[in-house]
């Protein structure tokens, strides 16, 4: 995991219980306004690399001025997941970053196994999580694990919530996908 002098992963920040959770439940309109637009693919990230939090002040220590929201993003959605998110916390959701190594552990019995199922892959080509070391091998590689991948659709110009941003695009994937298993 990378890490700098002044700089931490994400990953590594969320691992101690209550750390993030006080920063992101202290703006929790922040994390929705401003952080769904990093992963968007709409607006690249400015300042750091994607991922590296500062290891003073925090996620929210150096937040820039935020950027207008993408189109399929509106004041009304952010108005939605900061209230849910205000009634719920984030506990739920950075327990998952958590538990990784857990997760390796339980998992280890199903290294080398397929998916012998149909299957269908769907990212955008601007999705941070694409851009993270090994990934073009392991997205190129995809058919060997996965021999039923019926298709492997990159969306130009999209990022990492490409069920938001690319509804129609999306939806019309899948039914295409689902009207070919019949």
């Amino acid at each position: 995991m990378p890490q700098t002098e002044d700089a931490i992963w994400y990953q590594l920040y969320f691992q101690e219980p209550g750390v993030a959770e006080a920063e992101y439940d202290r703006n929790v309109r922040t994390v929705f306004r401003i952080g769904r637009i990093f992963v968007s693919g709409d607006t690249p990230p400015r300042g750091r690399p994607f991922g590296m939090v500062p290891r003073q002040g925090g996620v929210f220590s150096r937040v820039p001025e935020p950027p207008p929201l993408p189109v399929w993003l509106t004041e009304t959605d952010v108005d939605f997941y900061t209230a849910e998110f205000t009634r719920t916390g984030f506990r739920g959701g950075l327990n998952w970053y958590r538990n990784i190594d857990r997760n390796w552990e339980l998992m280890a019995p199903l290294d080398g196994q397929t998916i012998k199922v149909p299957a269908l892959y769907i990212a955008g080509d601007r999705d941070p999580v694409v851009t993270f070391p090994g990934m073009e091998r392991h997205i190129a590689d995809l058919r060997q694990f996965v021999p039923q991948l019926r298709d492997s659709i990159m969306l130009s110009g999209c990022g990492h919530i490409t069920q938001e941003a690319r509804p129609a695009e999306v939806n019309a994937a899948i039914i295409d996908f689902l009207r070919g298993l019949a």
